[in-house]
């Protein structure tokens, strides 16, 4: 790939400072005396996180964000204030940033384990819509901790570890390890500050005996390279405090007993010159043996890689020796961003990913960041409230929250309800798998989609296994509810239009119609006489000017016996009807009211409608019993409220089974992991009904079960 002129370089630096120059003015004005949470000058803090994003490469747009998310919290609308100073995608970038320091606030609030368990999924959901927001994430705690530093200021015991336990290992994740080891030190600092203290005096008292020595190996080194033709870039460095804590902690060494505190980094041009490399520091000084580790063949799952060993070198002092590429140093030190930004043809930022790809590396550190929140889960010794999620990947590297156990169906219903209706295949990891098996955190998922359609009934089949969540299942069964109405709709129209037609009635308001026979609107009649709850035969009594019920119905001596078992005293002839609302059956106590043109309905007393009726229009109340029925059947209403899962139906429907009841109709609907089931069964008097109830209080899962 060729590389950019300095014509170009230098009006590319020229827009970046242009840029950095107007969002810091922006902010000033807006930060003066505003003080953050960690005790720290807004617009300092903002300066600091800047030039730490500027030491990892990252862009224009995310080093300006450092002071544009801080001037966003003190503006009355950021979004269009934003936009309109700086354009749309800073304004979400900063937007986005914001938003997660609130979200990330909250996960703190709990327990530290379940509190940093929360913030890792935040931090992995955030990255799913731009990485760049966790780069502000891990730029900004970098500066808290140096602000406590340069002030003398202990910060909480909760952001320490979350530091050490959060933050370290996410910018460790993503390769940035200058982040990394400082993120450590500084927090170690007020962890430990014993052992801390020890360590970093000790090696105070030593660093200039380390240096004479990290010189004169540089040198011999040096000379031993250049007369076997390499050419090298040599420089020495210490270990870090923290990290001879952990090899200490580690390997149950005392300070005295940890080898590789001097060591040097060795630079070369290719990878042949690597191993070429290990051979000459192999000749030269005596490698120590079970200290050697081969990072280029085995990269570290963050995509470091390097040659390590452990050699005696001067004065037989053990020193630790690292040779890599320019471009896998350019990867350990500045991670994603490196990566992104080094491009040279043939070159490979880390194992298996081509430098070239943008997509690749994304899909390569997604999925790295998914292997730390299970490191992390796996930490803790409790199970935490998200260990029944995994996380999966679109084909863009956007990570999908889903519960244990979800399908290729349950993700495609997560991206959209109409990607789910019309989901037809599943490729896992490029693989073309059935829809019905369960995704594992990690997994890359692309749905296979038809132009048009609807979803299958068997999804909704339990044993079959293709819809896990209740999200996803109530949005199958909305579908077909759609597909049954529209069709019954039809189905009335079609009804009572013919039925218009023969009576001569073709220009009849169909809301007048509707408003007519008692409901709100036209869709409604057509519901009702679609799906026979409306005789027509009522509509054509409508139609011909049946009589209504008087506003004083004439009572006149006598008792007549209607169908349907309900004795109405002192009216004869009169129509009766049970209530749809409540669904009287004997032996409720009941009452009657007259309808204008429908005879008389028949309510249960403690009805609500009934109720309302008796104070709205008393005149019209009759009393009414229970006649002598038989063998008539009610239909009864029972409402049952349960966790939703696997199987529940088919329970229920075993209870109803056992009780020898007759179900005519059900409806469910899930809302927030519970289902809400209505079921319409068939009885000859309430008797049976109080032991149906007890046997479906005992179905696994169900929380409430009552007549309706």
């Amino acid at each position: 790939m060729s590389e950019a002129s300095p014509t170009t370089a230098a009006a590319a630096a020229s827009d970046d400072d242009a840029l950095l120059d107007k969002a810091r003015a922006f902010s000033a004005a807006l930060l003066e005396g505003v003080l953050l949470d960690t005790g720290e000058p807004a617009l300092e803090h903002a300066a600091g996180t800047c030039a730490i994003l500027q030491t990892i490469g990252a862009d224009r747009a995310t080093r300006a964000c450092a002071y544009l998310s801080q001037a966003a919290s003190q503006l009355a609308k950021p979004d269009e204030q934003l936009s309109k100073a700086f354009g749309p995608e800073l304004a979400r970038l900063a937007r986005e940033n914001l938003g997660l320091v609130e979200l990330l606030r909250a996960a703190r609030r709990g327990d530290a384990q379940h509190g940093h368990q929360e913030l890792m999924r935040r931090l992995l959901l955030a990255f799913s819509s731009d990485l760049r927001v966790v780069l502000l994430r891990l730029a900004s705690r970098l500066q808290s901790l140096r602000h406590y530093a340069v002030t003398g200021v202990t910060p909480d015991a909760e952001l320490t570890q979350e530091s050490l336990q959060v933050y370290a290992p996410l910018a460790n994740r993503l390769g940035l390890w200058q982040i990394k080891w400082e993120l450590e030190d500084l927090a170690f600092r007020w962890a430990e500050p014993q052992a801390w203290a020890r360590i970093t005096e000790w090696l105070a008292r030593r660093a200039s005996q380390r240096e004479a020595l990290i010189a004169q190996a540089s040198a011999q080194l040096e000379a031993a390279l250049r007369s076997h033709g390499i050419a090298a870039r040599i420089s020495g460095r210490s270990k870090h405090a923290y990290s001879i804590w952990r090899k200490m902690q580690g390997k149950s060494l005392r300070l005295e007993d940890v080898m590789d505190l001097l060591a040097l980094r060795v630079i070369v041009e290719r990878v042949e010159q690597c191993y070429a490399t290990l051979s000459v520091v192999h000749e030269l000084w005596t490698p120590l043996d079970a200290e050697f580790d081969d990072y280029i063949a085995r990269p570290k799952p963050n995509g470091y890689q390097s040659l390590h060993t452990v050699v005696r070198g001067p004065r037989e002092l053990p020193i630790e020796i690292q040779i890599r590429t320019e471009a896998m140093h350019a990867h350990a030190e500045r991670g994603v961003a490196a990566h992104w930004a080094y491009k040279e043809a043939g070159t490979q930022g880390y194992k298996g990913v081509s430098a070239a790809s943008r997509y690749d590396a994304q899909i390569a550190l997604a999925r790295q960041l998914l292997a730390l929140r299970r490191e992390l889960a796996e930490q803790g010794a409790a199970a935490t409230p998200f260990d029944d999620h995994v996380y999966v990947l679109t084909p863009e590297a956007r990570i999908i929250e889903l519960q244990t156990g979800a399908t290729p169906v349950d993700f495609a219903y997560a991206l959209h309800t109409e990607l789910g209706h019309r989901c037809r295949g599943a490729r896992i990891d490029g693989a073309l798998l059935p829809l019905n098996t369960v995704l594992r955190s990690g997994q890359t998922v692309e749905i296979v989609a038809a132009k048009q359609g609807g979803p299958s009934r068997d999804w909704l089949n339990p044993e079959l296994g293709f819809i896990h969540s209740a999200r996803a299942r109530a949005k199958v069964r909305a579908w077909f509810n759609a597909q049954a109405l529209a069709q019954t709709q039809a189905a009335g129209r079609a009804a009572v239009e013919k039925l218009l037609q023969r009576e001569g009635r073709s220009g009849m308001s169909l809301q007048e119609l509707a408003v007519g026979l008692g409901l709100r609107s036209p869709e409604q009649l057509f519901e009702r006489a679609g799906g026979e709850a409306l005789p027509l035969r009522q509509i054509e009594q409508f139609l011909r000017g049946a009589p209504a019920a008087p506003d004083t119905p004439e009572l006149r001596a006598g008792r007549a016996h209607q169908p349907g078992g309900v004795l109405v005293v002192g009216v004869d002839s009169l129509l009766t009807q049970l209530a749809r609302c409540c669904k009287p059956a004997p032996p409720d106590p009941i009452v009657g009211f007259v309808t204008r043109g429908k005879g008389v309905s028949v309510h249960r007393k403690s009805c609500p409608n009934a109720r309302n009726l008796q104070q709205q229009h008393a005149e019209r109340v009759i009393a009414v019993s229970w006649g002598d029925g038989g063998d008539d059947i009610y239909p009864v209403d029972i409402a049952v409220e349960a966790a939703d899962r696997q199987g529940l139906l088919r329970d229920i429907s075993e209870v109803f089974s056992k009780a020898k009841i007759n179900v005519i109709g059900v409806h469910t609907q899930s809302r927030d992991e519970l289902a809400h089931m209505l079921f319409t069964v068939e009885l000859r008097g309430l008797e049976r009904l109080p032991t149906a109830l007890d046997m479906l209080r005992e179905v696994p899962g169900v929380r409430r079960a009552s007549r309706r």
